[in-house]
């Protein structure tokens, strides 16, 4: 077929451009991208939202606040019950619940006083008891002190006999511990030796035993009390100080404000001797 053979309706179509597609105004547009954002924006606030997360802490903090609440309707609901009952409580009844509530009352401040009141005795008994302790454990101090089981420590002296003749006899040193006690010596050592009630002294060839135990010379008195009193006590004419120089033995008396004696004596049970009820 020839170019001539085409119809007019098809040679015009080819003359003409290609159809361009109207362009859609910028409003129009817009509108109608907007319902996707919309979609999508709900989409995103679903997907956020369901399924749910439910931490730890967060479950925790609802259970509490359930029980809280609960907890607070079940007393306003007593609360409400008890004010009902009141309300529709006749006199009579009402008198009667007061007398109730003043009896308790008092019985409640009765047994608060005989709580109080046995407090304190407990207190007291136990001020009592500790002070009782105490005492005892002072006297249990002053007994072990004369008895030579406990160490003692104060003010006294010291007095040093030497005997290089080899001439101070058991008597001698005897006479001395005795004096010294007359004095008021409380807590008396001889070389080492704890001296109390019963201490004997004994001749030992050229030296002297005490309680058994042999010492030599010099001999070391070790004494605890008032120096003002055992000193003089001991130099008084005629007394130990002249009478040990008399035998040509040299003796020192020293006082200190700090004398220790510490050595012991064993406790000893006696075999007959009981203590006494009165």
């Amino acid at each position: 077929m020839s170019n001539q053979d085409e119809q007019p309706e098809n040679r015009l179509r080819k003359e003409l451009p290609a159809e361009v597609p109207a362009p859609v105004p910028a409003a129009e547009q817009a509108a109608g991208e907007q319902p996707q954002q919309e979609l999508t924006g709900r989409r995103r606030l679903v997907q956020g939202l369901w399924p749910p997360r439910v931490t730890r802490a967060q479950l925790i903090v609802a259970v509490l606040l359930f029980g809280l609440g609960f907890g607070l309707a079940v007393q306003v609901a007593s609360n409400s019950d008890s004010d009902s009952a009141l309300r529709g409580a006749r006199q009579e009844d009402l008198v009667r619940i007061l007398d109730e509530l003043d009896d308790r009352t008092q019985r409640l401040e009765d047994e608060k006083q005989g709580l109080e009141k046995q407090r304190q005795e407990l207190q007291s008994s136990s001020d009592q008891a500790a002070e009782a302790r105490k005492q005892t454990a002072e006297k249990e101090k002053q007994l072990g002190i004369l008895a030579g089981t406990v160490a003692a420590e104060g003010p006294g002296i010291t007095m040093t006999v030497d005997d290089t003749k080899g001439t101070v006899q058991a008597d001698m040193l005897l006479d001395a511990i005795q004096e010294l006690r007359a004095a008021g010596a409380e807590a008396i050592q001889v070389n080492g030796v704890r001296v109390v009630a019963g201490t004997y002294l004994t001749e030992s060839g050229k030296s002297v035993s005490v309680d058994g135990n042999k010492i030599n010379a010099p001999y070391r008195f070790k004494v605890i009390g008032k120096p003002q009193d055992l000193e003089p006590a001991l130099n008084i004419p005629g007394g130990v100080v002249q009478t040990l120089e008399k035998e040509q033995a040299t003796v020192t008396v020293e006082r200190s404000t700090k004398i220790v004696v510490d050595a012991l004596r064993a406790a000893k049970r006696p075999d007959y001797a009981r203590s006494s009820p009165r």
